[in-house]
């Protein structure tokens, strides 16, 4: 479905073609459309300052291309405003400030349990491109999805898509914070729209409810600790202190999403390509454990979860079984997994056994 034919663009009136665009941009199932400057210089203090700390962990790519960071036009040249889009990833709303305990599920961050959102974004991206192009004629275009050196979540705050909440994640009044961003990099003249207060306040629940304490003071994030970075980017063997911390959580971590207060208002999704796939929001460890190569390969196509690769999946599922409650056919399931796979995964198999036993023990006092 197009906007309404009423709102005629035309390139020498930047109101009318500013507010088709966002039409346009909902007609295509985005739930924000905001107009933003190309200039992100205020955010290299901060990034410089994250990278001094160590913040980033082996994420090296964080320190390329500071300037075209800073400066979108370097990036693509001509780049005249930016159009930033939020599309809402819930398929059901959470219980309010409720972190649910499911020891023997593996938990997937809620944003990964469907399609692969880069893809979702950048398809629907285009397709605005290309009804722009289609009203107004030819004019330069590049879509983004969390895939270049953007600094996209400042841009879309610059342009009242929400604030930067304490748990460095970008919230809105009224639809919270489970959303994905995206953008279209333009040679246009529209109107850009102006930044949104924020409202965090004196409110430290995301940093009282990390399990690892990665918040490690209000809005910075040490990735170091992170559950998301530890179970998704990294690839080696995960230091002890944060194993037990991470439970069962297999990719990704909500923690500091669903103990915001406003992620009570947090809205559903009305893309179906969301909807959780071979049952990724209830799965248990135990079934995971027991996917081999093909399977993963198989049930992941077109998924985030690609991202982690295969043996980091099995680590992360191993570490979830070391966790879970005491179980013989656990210990079985783990023993008989040492054959399968690498010396990382199998440093934490060999770990998730030894919490089994040790609860073995505990029980049987």
């Amino acid at each position: 479905m197009s906007a309404s034919p009423s709102l005629v663009p035309s390139l020498n009136d930047p109101i009318a073609l500013t507010a088709w665009i966002k039409a346009e941009a909902h007609a295509l199932g985005f739930d924000d459309c905001v107009i933003a400057r190309p200039n992100a210089q205020d955010q290299l203090p901060y990034l410089k300052d994250y990278l001094e700390k160590g913040h980033q962990a082996d994420m090296h790519f964080l320190a390329e291309n500071l300037e075209k960071r800073a400066d979108p036009t370097q990036l693509v040249p001509g780049t005249k405003s930016i159009i930033c889009v939020r599309v809402n990833y819930l398929v059901e709303r959470p219980e309010p400030r409720h972190i649910p305990d499911a020891p023997n599920q593996g938990i997937i961050a809620r944003y990964a349990r469907g399609r692969d959102y880069h893809k979702v974004l950048r398809g629907r991206l285009k397709t605005l491109s290309q009804r722009i192009r289609e009203k107004i004629g030819e004019f330069e275009s590049r879509p983004f999805a969390d895939s270049a050196p953007i600094f996209e979540k400042s841009l879309a705050e610059s342009a009242g898509m929400g604030w930067t909440g304490k748990n460095t994640l970008l919230i809105h009044k009224k639809t919270g914070s489970f959303f994905v961003l995206g953008e279209l990099f333009t040679n246009l003249d529209l109107v850009f729209d102006t930044p949104a207060t924020a409202h965090c306040g004196s409110c430290q629940a995301c940093i009282d409810i990390c399990p690892t304490q990665a918040i490690v003071a209000p809005y910075q994030l040490d990735a170091r600790k992170c559950i998301a970075y530890l179970t998704i980017e990294y690839q080696g063997i995960i230091p002890e202190e944060f194993r037990q911390p991470i439970g069962n959580r297999v990719f990704g971590c909500d923690d500091c999403q669903l103990i915001c207060p406003w992620n009570s208002f947090a809205q559903l999704t009305q893309i179906p390509d969301f909807a959780p796939r071979h049952g990724l929001d209830q799965i248990s460890l135990l079934e995971l454990m027991q996917w081999d190569e093909t399977t993963f390969l198989t049930k992941t196509e077109g998924s985030p979860l690609r991202r982690t690769g295969y043996q980091s999946f099995k680590r992360n599922i191993a570490i979830g079984l070391g966790n879970a409650p005491y179980s013989t056919i656990v210990i079985q399931i783990l023993e008989q997994a040492l054959d399968w796979h690498d010396e990382i995964v199998n440093t934490h198999i060999k770990w998730a056994i030894e919490q089994q036993v040790l609860k073995s023990k505990a029980i049987s006092k």
